[in-house]
C-alpha cells in the first residue's frame, strides 16, 4: 500500500475478524482442559490421520454385504500385493468379493470422480515448499516483541493442480467409505500424504497457530496462518478430510485462509461432508466472513452428491451381548466374567503377562488422565469416572486411542439436572465410533433409554425437528426415545446421532471387528 493512503473500509474489518478471531482461538486455547459442549459437529474426535512414515490409526472394520455401516473405515487385506489397486478396480473387486454390495450410483462416482482424481495424481508434481528459518539462537523478549514474519506465499496455485473432490451426502450414503478406498488406493510413490478426521485436524491446526504466535511473538502484521500451512504443506501434499463441518467462528475465520494457503503451496485435497458447501456455516456469526471459503470450495473442488437413495445403515442387523440393564447380580457376575476372560493373559508367562494396572497414567496436552483400571489394551471405568469428571473431547480422543476395548459400569438414568454430563458421554461415544472401540455397558435402564424423559412428561413428546433427524439417521420408532435435554439443532442433532451410533456398536458385525490394534 502508498504511504499516506487509507486502509479500505472493508479490509480494515476483514482484518478485525481475522485478528478477533485468533484472540478467541488463543483464549480456548488456555481453556482447552475445560469442559465445553463442542463446538463442531461431528464431535467424535479420534484422528484416522496418517502421515507417511507412520502407521496407519484407521479401523479394520469393511462395510459388509448384510450389514454396511458407510462410515466404517476401508483397510488394505492384509493378502492384498503392493503396489494397490487403482480405486475403481479396488471397488470392483470388494463387490466381487461380497464385501461391498452392488451399487450402480456409487459406481458411478468412483468411475466418475475418483478414478480420475486418481489418475491426475499420478501426473502431478508438487513444487517444493521452502523449509522453516534455521533458528540461530533462543529467542528472547526483545526479538519475540520485533520479530517478522518472512513467510512468502505463492501468488495461485500450481497450473497443473488437480481440483480437490468434496463428497457430500446424508448418513448412510458411503462417504467414509469412498475415501478410505480412494486414499488406500494411493500408490507407494506418493508418500506425502494424510487421512484425518476433521475434528481432529482443527485441534492440530489450533496447537499448531498457538505454538507459532509464541514462537513469533507480539509483532506488527505478524501471520501465523502461512506458516502453519507450510508446514502442513511440507508433510503432505494430498489432504483427506473426513466429517467437514463448520460451527465455529474461530475455524471459520482460520479455514479461509489456511485453505487458500494450502492450495497455493499445492496441496490438493479429498473432503467428505454431509452438507453442500452452500449450506456450511449457516447462520453462523459474521457468516459473510465465511462466504469466500465457500466460493472457494465451489471453484477449486469438484463438489459431488452421494445421495443414491440408499441408506445402508438402515439395514437391520443382529446385535451382540454388550450392553447390560439393569445391574442385577447376574448381569453384574456376567459383565465382570467378560472383562476378566479380556484382561487375564492366557499364559503365566511373565513375559507375556498384561496385568491389570490401578490408576495408570495417560499423559494429553500436557496432563495427565488417571485410568481407574487397565491393561495395556483395555480400560474400566464408573460412569463418575468417565463423564463426571471435567474432561474434555481432546482427553476422550486419547483414551480411545489407546484402549481397543472399554468398560463402564453404573451408568444412571440422566436427567436435566446433569445435562453437562450427558454431553460428555456423547463426546465420548462419538470418540468411541470414530476409533472403533469394542464398548462394554452396565447400567441403570436399557443404553437407548438413558437420555429419555419420563413416559408421563409433557415435554417427552418427539418434536418435528426431532422426529426428522431421527429418520434421516435411519433410527426405527423404538429407539426413537424423547429428551428435553437437547434444544437447539446442533444438540438434538449429536444426540439423535449417539442413538444411531450405539445402535450400530451394539451390533454383532461391530463386536467382531472393533477392538483390533
Amino acid at each position: 500500500m502508498i504511504r499516506g493512503q487509507r486502509t479500505p473500509r472493508t479490509t480494515r474489518w476483514a482484518d478485525l475478524s481475522y485478528f478477533t478471531a485468533c484472540l478467541l482461538m488463543s483464549m480456548r486455547t488456555v481453556r482447552a482442559h475445560r469442559l465445553r459442549w463442542p463446538r463442531r459437529w461431528p464431535v467424535h474426535l479420534a484422528s484416522q490421520s496418517t502421515v507417511a512414515g507412520t502407521p496407519s490409526a484407521a479401523p479394520s472394520i469393511l462395510n459388509t454385504a448384510s450389514a454396511r455401516p458407510t462410515s466404517a473405515k476401508l483397510t488394505v487385506p492384509a493378502h492384498q500385493v503392493s503396489p494397490p489397486l487403482p480405486p475403481l478396480q479396488e471397488y470392483d473387486a470388494l463387490v466381487s468379493a461380497g464385501t461391498l454390495k452392488p451399487d450402480p450410483h456409487q459406481r458411478r462416482i468412483v468411475k466418475q470422480h475418483l478414478q480420475s482424481f486418481y489418475t491426475s495424481l499420478l501426473s502431478y508434481s508438487p513444487p517444493p515448499v521452502p523449509p522453516p528459518p534455521p533458528s540461530t539462537s533462543a529467542p528472547t523478549l526483545f526479538s519475540r516483541l520485533f520479530a517478522r514474519n518472512t513467510v512468502s506465499l505463492p501468488e495461485e496455485p500450481p497450473k497443473n493442480a488437480p481440483k480437490g473432490l468434496y463428497l457430500y451426502g446424508d448418513v448412510g450414503t458411503g462417504k467414509t467409505m469412498l475415501m478410505d478406498l480412494f486414499y488406500h488406493s494411493l500408490p507407494p510413490s506418493i508418500t506425502r500424504k494424510r487421512r484425518v478426521h476433521f475434528h481432529a485436524f482443527m485441534i492440530d491446526v489450533h496447537k499448531r497457530i498457538h505454538a507459532t504466535k509464541a514462537a513469533m511473538g507480539v509483532q506488527d502484521g505478524g501471520d501465523p496462518i502461512a506458516p502453519v500451512a507450510r508446514d502442513l504443506a511440507r508433510e503432505a501434499y494430498v489432504l483427506c478430510f473426513d466429517e467437514f463441518q463448520v460451527t465455529d467462528i474461530v475455524d471459520a475465520m482460520i479455514l479461509r485462509r489456511l485453505f487458500e494457503s494450502l492450495l497455493r503451496y499445492g496441496v490438493v485435497m479429498v473432503i467428505t461432508s454431509n452438507r453442500h458447501p452452500d449450506d456450511l456455516y449457516k447462520n453462523g456469526i459474521q457468516r459473510s466472513s465465511f462466504i469466500p471459503a465457500i466460493e472457494l470450495l465451489k471453484s477449486q473442488f469438484q463438489v459431488t452428491d452421494l445421495d443414491s437413495g440408499t441408506d445402508y445403515r438402515r439395514i437391520p442387523r443382529a446385535l451382540s451381548h454388550v450392553y447390560y440393564s439393569p445391574p442385577t447380580p447376574e448381569n453384574k457376575a456376567e459383565f465382570d466374567k467378560i472383562f476378566h476372560s479380556l484382561t487375564t493373559s492366557p499364559s503365566s508367562s511373565s513375559s507375556s503377562a498384561d496385568p491389570v494396572i490401578a490408576n495408570r497414567p495417560l499423559t494429553t496436552f500436557g496432563r495427565t488422565i488417571h485410568i481407574p483400571l487397565s491393561t495395556s489394551r483395555v480400560a474400566r471405568f464408573t460412569f463418575e469416572e468417565l463423564c463426571a469428571r471435567p474432561l474434555s473431547a481432546a482427553d476422550y480422543l486419547e483414551i480411545t486411542r489407546t484402549f481397543g476395548t472399554i468398560f463402564i459400569t453404573d451408568i444412571p438414568k440422566l436427567d436435566i439436572g446433569r445435562k453437562d454430563v450427558a454431553r460428555r458421554f456423547i463426546t465420548f461415544i462419538d470418540a468411541c465410533y470414530e476409533s472403533k472401540v469394542k464398548l462394554f455397558v452396565l447400567s441403570e435402564v436399557p443404553i437407548l433409554q438413558i437420555f429419555s424423559d419420563d413416559g408421563t412428561s409433557a415435554k417427552g413428546q418427539i418434536s418435528d425437528h426431532m422426529r426428522s433427524v431421527m429418520d434421516d439417521l435411519g433410527l426405527p420408532p423404538e429407539v426413537a426415545c424423547t429428551s428435553s435435554m437437547f434444544t437447539g439443532e446442533e444438540e438434538i442433532f449429536a444426540f439423535a446421532r449417539a442413538c444411531s451410533r450405539l445402535v450400530q456398536m451394539g451390533s454383532k458385525e461391530w463386536a467382531e471387528t472393533a477392538g483390533r490394534s
